[in-house]
Formats: structure tokens, sequence, C-alpha cells
């Protein structure tokens, strides 16, 4: 009774860390509405070698009747440097999955076809990276693992990631700081020849008021 009593307890201990540290996994799902002939963007930082999977769908105003073509949308993700990973023309739904080869903020635009008068679309998203994007009933059918060593190779993933994320984060951090030591460099050679122009353009003006002045002897 006191061994099953301990397994119980670890793996509730196992259960809440795991919650815990899914809360830092990037995942965003949301609900947005989405004006007919307009565009919404959604963009997701993700580092080179991670998982992505999206689902997307067209709330239907009316559950009685099926979702009217007024009420279709075009989706597309691209990549940081605009590749294309997905698409879909006027669909009520769909799906994508991807890893990423390129590190950076990945787009997802939303566009719906206009209409008079201008309609308003409710939209439901949900876009998952890393640890979250894994498929573990796949997992657990191919491994043959029982729930505690799932919980288990959850949390080894998970910590993986956030070590992996870290890293990542900080090589960005190395980046932006290149990039403002590259930009105060060139802000500075900019000022300086500001200053250089100023100066020559005043100092030309006065030679040039001392010569009128001369040439009329006023001086």
């Amino acid at each position: 009774m006191a061994g099953r009593n301990s397994r119980s307890v670890g793996l509730l201990l196992l259960l809440l860390f795991s919650l815990f540290l899914s809360l830092l996994s990037p995942s965003s799902s949301l609900r947005f509405d989405l004006l007919t002939g307009h565009t919404k963007c959604i963009t997701e930082d993700i580092k080179v070698g991670a998982m992505a999977v999206g689902k997307y769908s067209v709330v239907n105003p009316s559950d009685s009747d099926p979702l009217p073509d007024t009420h279709k949308i075009t989706v597309r993700v691209t990549s940081p440097y605009a590749s294309s990973i997905h698409y879909g023309d006027s669909v009520e739904s769909g799906n994508f999955a991807f890893t990423s080869s390129e590190a950076g903020d990945y787009l997802a635009c939303f566009w719906a076809r206009d209409h008079k008068p201008a309609l308003t679309l409710t939209v439901d998203f949900e876009w998952r990276t890393g640890v979250a994007a894994k498929d573990w009933t796949n997992v657990v059918k191919k491994g043959r693992i029982d729930e505690m060593e799932l919980e288990l190779k959850k949390l080894e993933d998970t910590v993986t990631s956030i070590h992996e994320e870290m890293f990542y984060l900080r090589e960005r951090e190395v980046e932006m700081q290149d990039m403002n030591r590259a930009t105060n460099s060139k802000m500075a050679w900019f000022s300086f020849l500001s200053l250089v122009v100023c100066l020559s353009v005043a100092g030309l003006q006065l030679w040039h008021l001392k010569t009128y002045f001369e040439r009329k002897k006023l001086l």
C-alpha cells in the first residue's frame, strides 16, 4: 500500500511539474474577428529545427445551416524569408504542419473576400510549436510505454526544449547587441558628417558675405 501511495504521489508531482513546464512551451490558441476585405496576420518566433502544427476554422454563425460561401477565408503561412509553407484558398477550415528550416518570425495571414455590406467572421486558430506540437498519442502507440514513462518522456523533451530555447534567446540577444552597436556606430559617423557639412555650409556663407561686402566696399 505504501509503495502504491508513493507511486501515486510521484505521478501527481510529475503531472504538476509537467503542467508548469507546459506553460513555458510555445503555444498559441485564440479566437479573433476578421472583417471581410481585410487581412489579419499572426506571427510566431520559431527557432531552426522546431516542429510546428496549426489548425484553423471559421465559426459557423448558424449551427443548423452549412457555412455560407461568404464566410470562406484564404490562409497563407510563410517563413521569415517569405517562403510559402501553407496556402488555403476559400476554405472554412484547415491545418498545417512543418519543421522550421529558418529561424525568426513565421507569419500566418488570414484574408476574407470583400463583401457588401461588410461582414465580420470569427476564426478559431491554434498554433503549437516545440514540445507542445508533438503527437504524444503516436509516441505511446509506437513505444508501448506506460503512463509514468510517458510523463517522464514529456518532462525530458520539455526540459530539452527550454534549454534549447534559452540558447536560442541568448543567440538572438547577441545578434541584437551586435545590431545596436553597428547602428550606434553608423549614427555616430552620420552625426560627425552632419556636423562637418553644417560647419562647411556656415564657412561658405561667411566667405560669401565677406566677399559681397568687400565688393560693395562696405568693409
